[in-house]
């Protein structure tokens, strides 16, 4: 007897937050798979990426939400990307073609990645197709009109979820500078565009594509404040 056939694997970026900054492929394929994932916090089973997905499927395909913690904890994180893998290829093994959704794009600074890792150890076997999404930095970029990159211009991408000491090692050598992630050592970051002289040059844009979307263009406002998790800088390093 021939062994019934693994559905697709569609991994799906949803772009920041805004419903329309979706692309074509993405909405096709969401209104064609059977089964669709979204990852949401252990504390939590709000998903910004489903309710931005929401209008491109329909109301009967089912959403299964994954859990994922909050935390740095190595062991912890692998055993939960493990789990959820296998959560995803048991439901693939249906037969059925699934997608999992996530804000941004999959392959920057997202979930998604280490999740597919983990399926190409289990499952080898499974067919995988990633598509792109508009970047929450791409978004803030076009947001305050501000271009990321110039002619010969250099971009740096940063993660800020450790403070600053990233941007003070690579800042001076680049043009432009993205930072994400900064919610947690904001005023350490802080810190550091002012050892830098860069505190006039640099843009925060809160949960861009949300709709508490929000601009600070001089950040000296917010610079002993707590800032959300979809707090980002655009640095122009000049």
């Amino acid at each position: 007897m021939m062994k019934q056939k693994t559905g697709k694997f569609f991994g799906i970026g949803v772009g920041p937050g805004d419903s329309e900054l979706i692309s074509l492929k993405a909405v096709r394929i969401l209104g064609s798979v059977h089964t669709i994932f979204a990852a949401s916090s252990t504390k939590n089973s709000h998903s910004i990426a489903m309710r931005t997905a929401r209008p491109h499927f329909p109301e009967t395909t089912p959403v299964i939400r994954l859990s994922f913690p909050m935390t740095r904890d190595r062991k912890i994180l692998e055993e939960c990307w493990r789990q959820n893998a296998a959560t995803i290829i048991k439901e693939l093994e249906k037969g059925k073609d699934v997608a999992f959704i996530t804000l941004g794009d999959p392959l920057t600074y997202s979930t998604y990645g280490y999740v597919v890792r983990e399926m190409k150890k289990i499952a080898s076997h499974v067919e995988i197709q990633t598509i792109p999404g508009i970047a929450s930095y791409q978004a803030a970029a076009a947001l305050i009109d501000v271009p990321l990159a110039e002619g010969e211009e250099s971009l740096l991408i940063l993660s800020g979820a450790k403070g600053g000491e990233h941007l003070r090692r690579l800042g001076t050598q680049v043009d432009n500078i993205v930072m994400l992630k900064t919610y947690r050592h904001f005023q350490d970051i802080y810190s550091v565009l002012e050892e830098m002289n860069l505190v006039e040059s640099t843009v925060c844009i809160r949960s861009c594509g949300q709709p508490d979307e929000k601009i600070i263009s001089d950040i000296r406002e917010i610079a002993d404040r707590k800032q959300n998790y979809f707090t980002l800088l655009i640095i122009k390093n000049k």
